[in-house]
C-alpha cells in the first residue's frame, strides 16, 4: 500500500461496550478492511483502538464504531488522527 494514503487514528468508544463482543467485533472488521492496530477494554468502561491503513477503510471502521456489534449501545465515540504511523503488522485484541 502507499504510505501516503495510509493514516492512524486512535478512538475511544463509550456507552454500553464491555463484555458485548466489541473487542473480538472490531478486531473482525478491522481484519475485512485490511486495517492493522489493537483494540482494549479500559478501566473506565470504554473501548481504546488504534488502527492504521488506507484512510477511506478507517473511514468505514470509524462508522462502523459509532455502532458497534449488536448487543453494544454506543453512547459515542471520540476519534483522533495521529500523525505518525505505528507500523503495525496485524490487527489484536489486548487485554
Amino acid at each position: 500500500m502507499d504510505k501516503q494514503n495510509k493514516k492512524r487514528v486512535a478512538m475511544r468508544v463509550h456507552g454500553k461496550v464491555h463484555g458485548v463482543f466489541f473487542r473480538a467485533s472490531t478486531q473482525e472488521k478491522a481484519e475485512e478492511l485490511g486495517l492493522t492496530g489493537f483494540v482494549q477494554n479500559e478501566a473506565d468502561g470504554t473501548v481504546y483502538l488504534e488502527a492504521e491503513g488506507d484512510a477511506q477503510a478507517l473511514e468505514m471502521l470509524k462508522a462502523w464504531a459509532h455502532v458497534g456489534p449488536r448487543a453494544a449501545q454506543v453512547e459515542k465515540v471520540i476519534v483522533k488522527e495521529l500523525d505518525e504511523l505505528e507500523g503495525f503488522v496485524k490487527f489484536e485484541q489486548r487485554r
